[in-house]
């Protein structure tokens, strides 16, 4: 065998470093992320356990889970946002015990997850009355509608495929989606649709062109918010009006 010298980069070359935390159920988040994260940002996943059924108390069992899946990551990254996956599990669990949970286990400048994120962007669009599209149980998403109302945001109006199986949910179809959407808003600032693991992002423009108003969707907010959080500029368009470019 022979033995050759080599030479190391103390930085890779990125412009971010990013994490999230993705329910061993979801296939859908990662999928969306490659298409609204730059090539030049580091990505990185770890899978969180979860129950293929979701209830508030499964979503529960999530909280113990968080800084050990957080502690996968690799030991020498230093993030600059880490984020948990789940916008129901972190009505449930807490977004402040989210973040203490996920900063015990790796090294990151900030925490998020999509309810913070969604907070964060119906700040920015300047949205105080959301419809919201679910396609959990009412007693899952009662949890996500008390979280808005405490930061002043109402959801007087919310409709759901009342589908508590992860594995059927992420097979719900973009037409399904779509009907659904524009049926439900109405007196509203703009419509949220809620789930990592629903496959909305081909739709939210078509909704957007058909209601006149924004759209956020639970991976779309996600992306932004850690891109924001990371000080880069996600600038993207076909997603809604949320992630296009800014001008100049």
């Amino acid at each position: 065998m022979s033995d050759f010298p080599y030479a190391t980069n103390q930085k890779l070359d990125q412009t971010a470093t990013l994490g999230l935390v993705v329910l061993k159920a979801d296939e859908t988040i990662e999928l969306d992320f490659r298409r609204l994260i730059n090539a030049d940002i580091a990505l990185h996943i770890s899978r969180i356990e979860s129950d293929p059924q979701v209830t508030s108390a499964a979503l529960m069992k999530m909280k113990d889970r968080l800084t050990g899946a957080a502690s996968l990551f690799p030991d020498t990254s230093e993030f600059d946002c880490v984020a948990y996956a789940c916008t129901s599990g972190t009505s449930v669990i807490g977004q402040d015990e989210v973040a203490l949970r996920i900063g015990q286990g790796c090294t990151t400048k900030s925490v998020t997850d999509p309810v913070t994120a969604l907070i964060a962007a119906c700040d920015h669009l300047k949205i105080q009355k959301l419809a919201i599209l679910s396609p959990y149980v009412e007693d899952v998403s009662a949890a996500l509608r008390g979280v808005l109302s405490k930061h002043n945001i109402s959801a007087p109006e919310f409709g759901s495929f009342n589908e508590a199986d992860e594995a059927r949910v992420v097979r719900i179809d973009e037409q399904s989606i779509f009907n659904a959407a524009v049926q439900l808003v109405q007196a509203t600032d703009a419509l949220f649709i809620s789930c990592t693991n629903l496959r909305t992002l081909g739709v939210i423009e078509k909704i957007e062109n058909e209601i006149g108003k924004p759209v956020l969707t639970s991976n779309q907010v996600l992306a932004w918010h850690m891109m924001t959080c990371a000080e880069v500029d996600i600038g993207v368009e076909g997603f809604g009006r949320l992630l296009k470019p800014t001008s100049p």
